[in-house]
């Protein structure tokens, strides 16, 4: 597997001066087997704009285009460059889009496709030259061809539902993990406090501790791990606790605790700047201080071989 980020920010594009060492765009991740001749892309933020277009000088020539998008979930952070995926006007593309089902009424492609529409943009879904086609996904192994990529999924802690994917070929491991944040007990747990439901706050703390095992199960021995890390400790316990997004000292101990090879911090808050992001760096990417795993920045254009 060959691995390049193309958009790693999170929330919200910030081009500019002060993020061009980590990047501005928002989540696109390529995935190539080259043994196979594959692509898989996850998620479909701004990132995948400049994707699209060396997909068009690359892979277009060799013939039509044919590759899967998966998403893992449909905040505008990750499905906003649909629109300029170049790919989707040319005729003779093939695009399987892959997703999590929701708890509202739309479906996959109204949400995604939606876009496209004139009160959005000047182009319709109608009007595209690709054959898309729309998939819903739950919790579990994906049902797709037979190509010796075996691709599993697992629900995260998001305000919205989010899926994690674990991409395993020929022996080695990528898995992703954003946007999530540790469960925790969504009741009360003070006895003292008049609300207080002895019966409730157990069965909280048990399913709290269940879905953190299973996460860890998810992830565990993975080559690369892609992990939300949106926040410093400080951040998420003074007013972003229920956002959706984890924290770097959750993480890089989880990822040690799982035998991850290598973690990178995914999903940057969008205010953070280069010069911020470096001196997080050494407090949480120094080698063999997390007790094991590689751990790094997820940056634009960076690329990965597993």
């Amino acid at each position: 597997m060959k691995i390049k980020f193309w958009g790693v920010r999170g929330s919200i594009p910030c081009p500019g001066p002060r993020t061009m060492k980590y990047g501005g765009n928002t989540p696109c991740i390529e995935i190539r087997f080259p043994e196979i001749d594959k692509l898989i892309i996850i998620d479909a933020g701004s990132g995948i704009r400049e994707l699209g277009n060396f997909m068009m000088g690359n892979d277009l020539p060799k013939g039509p285009i044919q590759t899967e998008l998966f998403l893992s979930h449909t905040h505008w952070d990750h499905i906003m460059g649909f629109p300029f995926f170049t790919p989707i006007y040319i005729p003779g593309t093939k695009l399987k889009v892959y997703g999590p089902v929701s708890f509202e009424q739309d479906s996959l492609e109204k949400i995604v496709g939606g876009q496209l529409t004139y009160r959005y943009f000047p182009v319709r879904q109608t009007d595209l030259g690709a054959e898309i086609k729309y998939f819903d996904l739950k919790e579990g192994p994906v049902e797709r061809e037979d190509d010796g990529i075996k691709i599993t999924t697992k629900y995260l802690n998001h305000p919205i539902l989010s899926l994690g994917y674990r991409i395993e070929y020929k022996g080695k491991v990528f898995c992703t993990a954003y946007d999530t944040e540790p469960y925790c007990n969504p009741f009360i747990t003070d006895p003292d406090d008049p609300s207080y439901d002895e019966v409730m706050a157990q069965e909280g703390e048990l399913v709290a501790t269940e879905q953190n095992n299973l996460l860890n199960e998810f992830i565990k021995g993975a080559d690369l791990l892609v992990y939300d890390c949106q926040y410093t400790k400080e951040e998420y316990e003074t007013g972003k606790a229920g956002w959706g997004h984890s924290f770097f000292e959750y993480v890089c101990p989880l990822a040690a605790m799982n035998n991850i090879k290598s973690l990178a911090l995914f999903h940057h808050e969008p205010v953070r700047t280069d010069d911020q992001m470096d001196e997080l760096a050494k407090s949480f990417c120094q080698p063999g201080e997390n007790g094991g795993p590689e751990v790094f920045f997820a940056r634009e254009g960076m690329e990965i071989e597993l």
